[in-house]
């Protein structure tokens, strides 16, 4: 038993420090453009290399853990947050902040999927409640790292405060070294014939293609909801701010609720007050003209996603128990490849028709998620 909660500890402090380098780079891209003197290019050029990083560290994760274990690519994964942090804070040429942002992304990816990974391995019972246990931690982190560079940058400017942030992987490499990680699942390795045949199975695919919807309805609520609130309903920045944190702590406490008070509810429950509380958000964001109305619906739209990832993610670890890491990279891997062509999708629709229709976007994403979660369910019961 003590086993399993320092490696469910070590598994959250992972996801924390997920949750931290995740928002990292957009809190010091002020500081970043005038240190470099960036243009909106420039700038959109380094927000580009971070998902590549996730995205990459993502597909790699899963088969060399289901080979080797997953302990060294928790050390790698520090490594490289490490250096990342390190490069964003003292780069002192564009083309090494653009490699340390990719290692960032990286570590990053790599640490998310591992981390995920875990926690299905040692959870016998109730995989999706732990999992949005887990889920938790990233909200902590991602809430967490705006308030304490806003608190202290001014008394140590955001490259030293970076730097002394980026020691935070160091000391959890630490305790990665003393914690026992589920042994390696296949130690002959993974063939290729078996990956191929994984990324045919129809289940994964419908689970990728879910989270893609997931994946993307986070996606252009995290990066385009400031611009909507400030562009079509004329809140001020602090404002469309505030409700867009209010949105991560939704999906944060529903994530709390879904891992305690509803840890024993059946997948398809916890779906189903899902979708209803993501219909109603997205109908009070779409409908509300002042800023009480669209924060209301921003927290129901965050406790709407809360579940998605880990009630899909649990599924998967049962049905895919013996290959779970690599399974969890392809899913992973689809449903990042889905997050950035959105987002880049939603930039065209709001170039060429408005900010106003991020809600249709969003309605779309919503429509979709519905029939492939009842597909999922039928067949995972079956």
């Amino acid at each position: 038993m003590q086993a399993y909660k320092l490696t469910f500890i070590s598994a959250c402090l992972g996801m924390l420090l997920f949750g931290i380098s995740l928002i990292t780079l957009g809190s010091v891209a002020p500081g970043l453009q005038q240190k470099f003197q960036l243009d909106a290019v420039g700038s959109g050029t380094l927000f580009s290399i971070l998902p590549i990083g996730i995205l990459t560290g993502s597909l790699l994760f899963g088969p060399f853990c289901d080979r080797y274990g997953y302990k060294f690519f928790f050390l790698l994964s520090c490594l490289c947050l490490f250096a990342g942090f390190q490069g964003i804070a003292y780069a002192g040429t564009l083309g090494l902040l653009k490699f340390c942002i990719f290692l960032f992304g990286f570590g990053g990816g790599a640490i998310n999927g591992a981390t995920n990974a875990v926690i299905s391995d040692i959870s016998e019972n109730n995989k999706g409640a732990n999992l949005s246990l887990l889920g938790v931690f990233f909200g902590i982190g991602a809430l967490g790292m705006p308030s304490v560079l806003g608190v202290l940058e001014k008394q140590f400017g955001f490259q030293d405060l970076v730097s002394y942030i980026g020691w935070i992987p160091v000391l959890a490499a630490v305790l990665f070294l003393f914690t026992g990680f589920p042994p390696p699942k296949q130690t002959e390795g993974v063939a290729f014939s078996k990956v191929v045949k994984l990324m045919k199975d129809n289940v994964l695919l419908l689970i990728g293609f879910f989270l893609l919807c997931q994946s993307s309805f986070e996606a252009i609520i995290n990066n385009w909801t400031t611009s909507y609130l400030v562009d079509h309903r004329a809140f001020s920045s602090s404002n469309a701010l505030y409700a867009l944190s209010l949105y991560v702590a939704g999906m944060t406490v529903m994530r709390l609720a879904i891992g305690s008070v509803f840890r024993h509810a059946s997948p398809a429950i916890v779906l189903a007050v899902s979708f209803v509380l993501l219909l109603a958000g997205g109908l009070w964001l779409h409908l509300a003209t002042a800023f009480t109305g669209a924060a209301v619906g921003l927290v129901l739209i965050g406790s709407g996603l809360a579940a998605g990832f880990p009630v899909m993610l649990g599924l998967a670890g049962i049905r895919f128990a013996g290959f779970s890491g690599t399974a969890f990279s392809i899913i992973f891997t689809i449903a990042l490849a889905g997050n950035m062509t959105t987002n880049y999708l939603m930039g065209v629709v709001a170039w060429h028709y408005g900010i106003q229709h991020l809600t249709t976007v969003a309605l779309i994403l919503f429509l979709l998620m519905i029939p492939l979660s009842v597909i999922i369910l039928r067949k995972t019961k079956s």
